[in-house]
């Protein structure tokens, strides 16, 4: 065939005859690119022209052929960070992290997302949160420009590619792969991508995800079983360590848990408010309590080691721990008395045992001892010295102050004799105070001239007991006791009594009914030997008994008619507020007035005699018996 070569062929051959793409955009400017190819895909030479035709057009001005060529429109200046406003390229990292200190893993792979700011060149490195990971997590390099190397480089978009290893603050990443923008972007500014990388998993977090491996154990008691079934279970019992046999000991309280889940067992004390002691919560930390030692261990040093199975023949158990039973832990003796609820229900649903009934282990107090006084030794009052067995700083006794206010500045003074074998004895006379107040005696001796005896005070003012009277109940001479021709018996000296003043007369006149019918016929013949007319005593007493029953008599009537009234449960109240001393009278306007005010009818015949019996001399009225006609 004439003129056939292999090219021509070829040409016949091809299908595309577009012409190469010249134009472009480069960084958003536009851009002339020398073709390559020709029409066809045929690969251009370098200089497809000759050194005359490049002369040719090297001369040729384009300018007398066309005119002044015309400038096109400058384009608006956009600057970065409004053209890539928003713009971040993500691409997907991790990094590897020694753990030194731990048997289980040696590494740990940490995935970490890389962003590039393209507004400002920046860069964020954040680590995805993952929950009870127990490392801190999330941003853990804030955007700034990042630093390449030494010279002050700092890192640009042109320098991150997938499968490529950056350093960043002396942490190697390993980026393995990029989102889609990203690509696209990077494409678009010719550089080309290297394959994307699988991720690096953790090893110590998919062995984590793997099933638990599970063990068979060889014995028949499974502990596991134990711990699962009875964990947070615990037996309560209450005990008592009764320790008053020895010097200084005592009875103290003590709870006493026993675990379940391990057969621990754990003792507890029990501490009151005020009990002098320090407040340790533990008498025995928890522990496995033995219960029989074997033959070798009992010189065991279990103070300073821990006993074993070696050591030990039998261990406490639940079923040793029963209520009303004693029990020798490390040589004391508990004796358990009580339990809580959770104790009998596992008692009765465990061993059967439905019967734990609360003993009373509550010491009954003893009876108090009688305090016994010690004999009186003849100093002073009974009652003072008893002071000083009652309290170790003594008080005085308890007066009657009531008393001694109504009998306040009242002495009954007596002349008496001195019952003596000796003969200058018999002409000494003596003045005996009684005082009504505090029930007290006090002799004067009257001074005689050339008499040779020292007159003046022979008994200061105390009680006087009497001779037939106890120590431990001792008897005091009273006003009735002294009467004419009564013996006095002052501390082994007696005394006769030969007469008395006007003052004890009138006393008793109007006390007649404390004296006896003896005392009373004393003074009366003692005035007929005097051959004065004598106060009629015996009649007085008389008249006094037949007023006395007319007015029982006249108060009963009065309970009879007025049972119903009103006033009869506050006037005696109202007349004691009025009485402010206690004395048993209040004058005659203020009982009217309280009359009154309680509407008391005072203008019956009956109130008015009642009225009349219960007045007084000295312008008062005695409400005592006048409340008593009024009450029940």
């Amino acid at each position: 065939m004439v003129g056939w070569s292999p090219k021509k062929l070829e040409d016949r051959k091809k299908t595309s005859f577009h012409r190469c793409q010249t134009l472009g955009y480069r960084n958003g400017y536009a851009v002339i690119q020398r073709p390559t190819f020709g029409i066809g895909g045929d690969r251009l030479q370098v200089n497809q022209l000759s050194q005359a035709e490049l002369e040719e057009l090297a001369n040729k001005a384009p300018i007398l052929t066309y005119g002044q060529p015309r400038q096109a429109p400058r384009t608006d200046f956009v600057p970065a960070h409004v053209a890539f406003d928003k713009k971040v390229l993500k691409f997907d990292a991790y990094f590897r992290e020694d753990v030194p200190i731990s048997t289980e893993e040696h590494y740990r792979i940490r995935q970490v997302n890389i962003y590039y700011y393209l507004e400002d060149d920046s860069m964020s490195i954040i680590e995805p949160i993952v929950e009870n990971s127990g490392m801190p997590q999330g941003k853990l390099i804030k955007r700034q420009r990042l630093a390449k190397n030494d010279v002050g480089d700092h890192y640009h978009w042109k320098d991150l590619n997938r499968g490529i290893n950056i350093t960043i603050y002396g942490r190697t990443f390993r980026i393995v792969d990029c989102d889609r923008f990203t690509q696209v972007f990077l494409e678009s500014q010719g550089i080309e991508l290297n394959p994307p990388e699988k991720m690096v998993l953790d090893p110590y977090t998919e062995l984590r995800k793997q099933p638990v491996r599970k063990y068979v154990t060889p014995s028949d008691f499974d502990q596991l079983k134990q711990f699962l079934t009875y964990d947070k279970q615990v037996l309560r019992f209450y005990a008592i360590w009764d320790d008053t046999d020895s010097m200084f000991g005592e009875c103290r309280t003590y709870i006493i848990h026993y675990y379940l889940m391990d057969d621990t067992v754990e003792i507890r004390e029990v501490h009151v408010r005020n009990d002098g002691r320090d407040p340790f919560p533990l008498l025995m930390n928890r522990q496995h309590m033995p219960k029989v030692l074997a033959e070798n261990a009992k010189n065991f040093p279990q103070c300073v080691l821990e006993i074993s199975d070696q050591e030990v023949l039998e261990w406490y158990t639940a079923k040793d721990f029963i209520v009303g039973k004693p029990l020798t832990i490390l040589g004391r003796t508990f004796f358990i008395y009580d339990c809580d609820p959770f104790t009998r229900q596992y008692y009765k649903e465990k061993f059967g045992i439905s019967d734990l009934p609360r003993i009373d282990v509550s010491k009954q107090e003893p009876p108090p001892v009688k305090q016994e006084l010690p004999p009186y030794n003849g100093y002073g009052l009974v009652e003072d010295s008893a002071q000083n067995c009652f309290a170790l700083i003594p008080k005085a006794p308890k007066k009657d102050v009531i008393k001694m206010l109504i009998n306040d500045n009242k002495v009954l003074r007596y002349l008496a004799a001195l019952e003596s074998p000796i003969p200058e004895d018999k002409d000494r006379r003596f003045i005996f105070s009684y005082f009504l107040a505090t029930d007290m005696i006090s002799i004067f001796e009257p001074p005689v001239r050339n008499s040779g005896i020292i007159g003046g005070k022979y008994l200061g003012r105390t009680k006087v007991v009497k001779p037939l009277s106890t120590a431990d109940n001792p008897v005091y001479y009273g006003p009735d006791d002294f009467f004419i021709g009564a013996v006095i018996d002052v501390f082994g000296h007696r005394f006769t009594i030969l007469d008395i003043d006007e003052y004890v007369v009138k006393y008793m006149e109007s006390n007649a009914a404390q004296y006896s019918p003896e005392a009373l016929s004393s003074i009366q013949n003692h005035f007929r030997k005097q051959g004065a007319p004598g106060p009629e005593l015996e009649n007085k007493q008389a008249k006094e008994d037949a007023s006395v029953q007319e007015l029982e008599a006249l108060i009963e009537t009065i309970q009879k008619q007025l049972k119903d009234h009103s006033c009869k449960d506050n006037i005696r109240e109202t007349f004691q507020v009025y009485d402010k001393e206690a004395t048993g009278y209040v004058d005659k306007e203020t009982f009217f007035k309280v009359c009154e005010s309680l509407h008391v009818p005072v203008d019956d015949s009956l109130t008015k005699e009642l009225i009349r019996m219960c007045s007084h001399d000295e312008g008062k009225i005695s409400y005592y018996n006048f409340v008593r006609a009024f009450s029940n």
